[in-house]
């Protein structure tokens, strides 16, 4: 087999990257045990008409189809395509076990997605995403949009990592704002008005025009909303001050206070009221989310979401939600690329069990036996070299402890400090900081 060439946009981290990953996986999901989310894990597939009826993603998804497939393309049952999110496969997971859902349904997926993007620093084509929905039954409180912050400052703040901003706006605040001005095509003027980091205010004006049919006046109405921010809820008396009115906009503006007065009591300085923020996917309607990691504003968000009402629905019954998903490959991927996070061993082992020669290699296992038996992450050594060279094998991996068997006891070895002290199997504990690798 020839060297095989590195696939774009699809990462393989090194161990000590993967030995991040976990740390950081397992401190998100506690913070989400904690607020009551359960765990779900729905399938990677979707056939393609669900995965396509809402939003501008037909560029990004990703076919599946076999080797052996007619050639004309897959229909049917067999248009498949792997999702591009895990909202759309778990409004679909909802229809089809509502009635052995308890609602409010509270999850969290901790799951890999896929997308046809073109990959780039912190943009990948398979990445991995966490995810928390509250979905009810007919109507859902507008407390549950306050309540993702919370849960989400809280799982970013238990991380090594930079501080991070929310920016919440709520979508009725636009849509209300846009017909107010006469805009009859409030979701276009939405998509633009997304664009404007990428594109500058002027083609966003173009695009408005363009896409919405809106006037220069009605632009430039639009891009002053959009222009504006605070930290409290004083974006209100902004908004009023534009002097346009409708009933949607009006309430729209009191769920966003709502949610940016309970960030602030929660976690001062954890949100910002930004009305720029649309978000790209059609199918929110209310609040909307998108994160900044301090240092990295560039790369753009690393966590996202928003309320839909529209998503699921089942004749007359509809199942509203709200959602918002950390982009866990996106956000380690440009701390890796910053060498931001470090870990303080290569591997998980914790203690090397010395072999002094390959015929007591059975009494080496069974120190190690015992080590493990008590949550101590324990390998035996390769082989009976010097003791030594077994030290050296140890320190190549960053194993703090060597464990050596006597006749007349055990002693083990700190290996970075050099103290060498007498050990019994069943109740000798390194200290709790050499337990386990440490993340930073």
């Amino acid at each position: 087999m020839s060297k095989p060439t590195p696939l774009s946009g699809f990462p393989e981290w090194t161990t000590s990257q993967r030995m991040i990953e976990q740390f950081v996986l397992d401190r998100i999901r506690h913070t989400f045990e904690l607020y009551g989310f359960a765990p779900l894990e729905t399938r990677s597939v979707e056939p393609l008409d669900q995965l396509l009826r809402k939003g501008e993603t037909s560029k990004e998804v990703y076919l599946l189809r076999r080797l052996q497939a007619d050639a004309d393309g897959p229909a049917g049952d067999d248009a498949l395509g792997l999702h591009f999110d895990l909202t759309v496969p778990f409004a679909r997971y909802v229809l089809e076990n509502a009635g052995k859902l308890q609602f409010p349904f509270r999850r969290y997926q901790i799951q890999k997605v896929w997308r046809g993007e073109r990959p780039q620093e912190g943009r990948y084509r398979e990445f991995l995403q966490a995810d928390i929905d509250i979905v009810d039954r007919d109507t859902l409180p507008a407390h549950f949009e306050a309540e993702m912050p919370l849960v989400i400052g809280d799982a970013l703040r238990s991380l090594p990592i930079p501080p991070v901003l929310i920016q919440v706006n709520n979508r009725k605040i636009c849509e209300g704002f846009y017909r107010g001005i006469g805009l009859t095509d409030p979701e276009a003027a939405l998509r633009a008005v997304d664009k404007l980091d990428k594109i500058g205010p002027d083609k966003v004006a173009d695009l408005l025009a363009e896409t919405a049919g809106a006037s220069a006046a009605q632009a430039k109405a639009c891009l002053a909303l959009a222009g504006i921010s605070a930290p409290d809820a004083s974006f209100a008396d902004a908004v009023r001050a534009l002097g346009v009115s409708d009933p949607l906009l009006d309430e729209g503006i009191a769920e966003l206070v709502a949610v940016v007065e309970t960030a602030a009591a929660h976690a001062p300085g954890l949100c910002v009221a930004d009305l720029r923020i649309a978000r790209g996917l059609d199918y929110y309607t209310g609040t909307v989310y998108e994160t900044q990691l301090l240092g990295y504003e560039r790369f753009g968000s690393i966590c996202s979401g928003g309320r839909y009402d529209n998503l699921a629905s089942a004749g007359a019954v509809s199942y509203p939600g709200v959602g918002i998903s950390i982009g866990v490959t996106r956000l380690l991927g440009l701390l890796f690329g910053a060498g931001a996070l470090s870990v303080s061993r290569s591997v998980p082992t914790c203690v090397l069990v010395a072999v002094g020669a390959e015929e007591e290699r059975a009494g080496s296992n069974a120190v190690a036996a015992v080590l493990r038996s008590r949550g101590i992450p324990t390998e035996v050594s390769p082989n009976a070299a010097k003791f030594g060279k077994q030290i050296r094998y140890a320190e190549r991996r960053g194993i703090p402890y060597v464990w050596f068997r006597g006749a007349e006891g055990d002693q083990v070895k700190d290996i970075r400090s050099g103290e060498q002290v007498n050990a019994v199997p069943a109740e000798w504990t390194p200290p709790h900081a050499d337990l386990k690798p440490l993340v930073g």
